[in-house]
């Protein structure tokens, strides 16, 4: 059994379509490696998503058992969010009349997952897979 601890941030101010651009960067890359990754990258999300990663892995090394050299980020993705719609603030639309600026909203989960001594041969990516298809 593989141990497997999450964070999540809700509510994000980002559009779920920029923000998954970037998380398939770090799908199925060790920990230390996805953060260095987020930190090098220059989209808006990263930012947002280097949080959450970090938030994840200091919440798998609450645990005495888990290793940091070993975590592996298994799960993550992104969901959309609600739509922020402001009431003071106006667009013009047709006809003359007024719409609302809709603000796009995005949830990010990132999971990250110790494989432990079972999980080194086949892989970091392959071990994930084996882990999801039994």
């Amino acid at each position: 059994m593989v141990a497997e601890f999450r964070a999540t941030h809700r509510h994000a101010r980002i559009t779920p379509r920029k923000a998954r651009r970037v998380i398939e960067l770090i799908r199925g890359m060790p920990a230390g490696d996805a953060l260095d990754t987020l930190g090098n990258d220059n989209h808006r999300a990263s930012i947002f998503i280097r949080k959450v990663l970090a938030s994840a892995v200091a919440n798998a090394l609450q645990d005495e058992t888990v290793r940091a050299n070993r975590l592996v980020v298994s799960k993550a993705f992104i969901n959309q969010g609600p739509l922020l719609m402001g009431r003071q603030r106006f667009r013009p639309a047709s006809m003359g009349r007024a719409a609302p600026y809709k603000r796009v909203t995005c949830h990010i989960h990132v999971h990250v997952a110790d494989l432990g001594v079972e999980g080194r041969g086949a892989g970091a990516r392959g071990a994930i897979r084996a882990e999801q298809e039994s």
